[in-house]
């Protein structure tokens, strides 16, 4: 997608837009904002999903399809984007991802049943993989120093915790949900079209063919496990579950060896030895599984359990949110005192400490019971977002920062694709209602957090 013309690229002495220098503030402010809109079309379905389940006559079981089709779409393609970007274009596949996005969250909108409208939300996931995964590539170029690359992930990060903020809130100001899917898509139209006249393209062209069958092997892999986790809330132990975990285990295998001897793998599998790199896939993964995966389903609970409008509920997450988004903008200033490894431990305790606070809430039927839970898992949530895209690319060369990005960001949707299945299980399943299942995935989510702060403080590189 350029809007080149042959005497715009004559005045520039034959370089387009593309080839020119970056441009370091377009295109943190151009990331951002295509970053922030996705995660809105990702938190959508957080306030509209009784509505959207009405609409589209969707039976309880399915309803984990509704939320979890963007998740599958982003795991199975994050790594591969990412791989992508660094190899045939940042900025090519940066805007591909924006524009198919835009065009997917529209059709999202205009979605019959339950079936078209997954299917739109697993290809909105697909095209949500490319602006992540690209748009730490493209800050990596505009911003060379280790100082400005400090401030353009925090700045980035804060955006991830912004598009959740305002995405529900947006959702739930407009009254047909189907009419929020079509603004979000015409914003990502928008996003791209000044992204085409302003980024410039940057590559890192490696010796070798496309790791085809790699990224075959591992996005297949990545489709059967999260289908896996999503089908399994209405039974662990049935044929088609395990069978879809089983080629998700035998797919993954097939990936290492081809990466073992591919010589332009998709993923460098000696990454896995740096205490960095494990540091940013075990934050990701737990991230998803711990935070994303309770905090996406329990908007749900509150309009259920609480009869909270989907305006309210919005509302009363952007406390939550809000405080992500300020605390992330922030962490930049702990950087020199707090090794990010360190915020990631922190803003895991906090949403332990955080979730443990909301015990009993929707038995008491007190929204206000909430708010301090709230407040102190946003200040751990702001500091996950800021550690996490900074050690994504500060453990891996900066050629390969597409790639970091993808590699982070496969595993936070994996994780949450998994947290989103487990807590509708635990909540639904719950002999007590929806309250005694609420607490019980509080306590998981709280002890989970646990672990990985603590896995993530114990980490050591590998000889």
């Amino acid at each position: 997608m350029s809007l080149d013309t042959p005497a715009t690229t004559a005045r520039n002495g034959g370089r387009t837009r593309a080839d020119r220098p970056p441009r370091p503030r377009a295109t943190l402010a151009l990331t951002s904002a295509a970053t922030a809109v996705t995660l809105m079309t990702y938190t959508t379905p957080l306030v509209t999903l009784p509505d959207t389940a009405a609409a589209l006559h969707t039976p309880l079981s399915a309803q984990a399809w509704l939320i979890n089709g963007t998740p599958l779409g982003l795991a199975a393609l994050l790594l591969v984007a990412g791989s992508l970007a660094d190899d045939y274009g940042r900025r090519r596949i940066f805007l591909l991802g924006t524009l198919t996005l835009g065009i997917t969250t529209a059709l999202g909108g205009l979605a019959s049943s339950t079936l078209l409208f997954t299917l739109a939300r697993i290809a909105q996931g697909a095209a949500s993989a490319a602006i992540l995964a690209s748009s730490l590539g493209l800050l990596v170029h505009a911003f060379p120093s280790p100082r400005g690359r400090l401030h353009a992930t925090g700045v980035w990060g804060a955006f991830v915790s912004g598009g959740i903020a305002v995405g529900p809130l947006v959702a739930g100001a407009i009254p047909n949900w189907r009419v929020a899917y079509g603004v979000l898509g015409a914003a990502l139209l928008v996003v791209a079209a000044l992204s085409a006249r302003t980024l410039s393209e940057s590559r890192s062209p490696r010796d070798g063919r496309p790791d085809v069958l790699g990224a075959l092997a591992f996005g297949l892999a990545l489709v059967a496990l999260v289908a896996a986790l999503t089908l399994g809330r209405d039974g662990w132990l049935r044929a088609p579950v395990g069978l879809l975990f089983l080629a998700a285990v035998v797919l993954l295998g097939l990936f290492v060896l081809v990466e073992r001897r591919a010589k332009s793998p998709m993923i460098e599998l000696g990454l896995l030895r740096r205490r960095g790199f494990l540091a940013s896939s075990v934050g990701g993964l737990f991230t998803g599984l711990a935070v994303i995966g309770l905090f996406s389903f329990l908007p749900f609970i509150l309009q259920q359990a609480l009869g909270l409008s989907p305006l309210e509920t919005a509302w009363l997450f952007l406390l939550w949110s809000g405080l992500s988004f300020g605390v992330a903008l922030q962490a930049k200033r702990l950087a020199g005192r707090v090794p990010p490894r360190h915020q990631l431990a922190l803003g895991f305790v906090l949403h332990a400490a955080g979730a443990l606070t909301m015990l009993g809430a929707i038995n008491a039927g007190s929204w206000q019971r909430l708010l301090p839970g709230l407040v102190i898992s946003g200040v751990g949530s702001g500091l996950l977002n800021a550690a996490l895209p900074l050690l994504s690319v500060e453990s891996v060369p900066a050629a390969r920062a597409a790639m970091g990005s993808g590699a982070q960001q496969t595993l936070r949707y994996i994780g949450s694709s998994a947290g989103v299945a487990l807590a509708i299980a635990v909540v639904t399943s719950a002999g007590g209602g929806l309250g005694d299942g609420t607490n019980i995935a509080l306590l998981g989510g709280a002890g989970l957090s646990v672990l990985a702060a603590g896995a993530v403080l114990a980490l050591r590189d590998r000889s």
